[in-house]
């Protein structure tokens, strides 16, 4: 039996869970249930089960189960000490976490593997990016799937950049360089005067109609 997607990825010193089936209401804590009231059945959904899965993700760190709340801009607060993200697209629900003295910042994305919009591409990359797109075997992750797959790659780092720094990054602000032999990646926060933690680490996996990627970098990437 392989591996959960999301095992695969994993930096050293984080954890993990992932599910394809909805989580019941009943898991979602009382501080929680005031966000999803009035929302669509399907956001509730998604709501609930990344929740499931981010304190199944707690739980493998050895951390006790606890509210995830989010905060006015919708980014869930962690325990004290954590760094965690969450993620969900059509059929895929997963969560990450690791203690933030082994792991500085840490995002997740999962996309449906199938090719972006025509006409997307030029606005979510920059050009020397599309180069090197162009120059990448179509034979994997899959054909035409490049492209969604740099647009995960930002989103995870855009999930690992926020918390720490309440900065809002554009797809221009980050630079991407895929390795197609190792599923990795780097990326680059290229803000005018970034202090320290502007680089990433990433891994990514083309898996079961799916583009999964996690990009971390601080105490992990040292």
């Amino acid at each position: 039996m392989r591996r959960p997607l999301i095992e695969e990825l994993l930096p050293p010193g984080a954890a993990g869970a992932e599910t394809r089936a909805d989580a019941p209401d009943e898991v979602l804590r009382p501080e929680e249930r005031a966000f999803v009231t009035g929302v669509s059945e399907g956001r509730r959904r998604e709501f609930t089960t990344v929740r499931y899965c981010a304190r199944r993700a707690l739980g493998a760190l050895g951390h006790a189960a606890v509210p995830l709340v989010p905060d006015g801009r919708g980014v869930s607060g962690w325990p004290d000490g954590v760094v965690g993200s969450m993620t969900h697209c059509r059929g895929y629900r997963a969560a990450v976490v690791a203690w933030r003295r082994d792991v500085g910042a840490l995002g997740v994305d999962a996309e449906p593997r199938r090719p972006l919009r025509a006409g997307v591409l030029s606005t979510v990359s920059l050009p020397e990016e599309r180069e090197r797109l162009a120059s990448l075997p179509t034979s994997h992750p899959g054909p035409d799937c490049w492209d969604r797959l740099l647009f995960s790659a930002k989103e995870a780092v855009f999930k690992a950049w926020f918390p720490a720094t309440r900065t809002e990054l554009t797809f221009q602000d980050v630079r991407v360089a895929f390795d197609a032999a190792d599923r990795t990646f780097r990326a680059t926060v290229l803000l005018p005067g970034a202090a320290g933690g502007r680089d990433f680490r990433g891994r990514w996996l083309a898996r079961d109609g799916l583009l999964v990627t996690i990009a971390y970098g601080g105490a992990a990437d040292q």
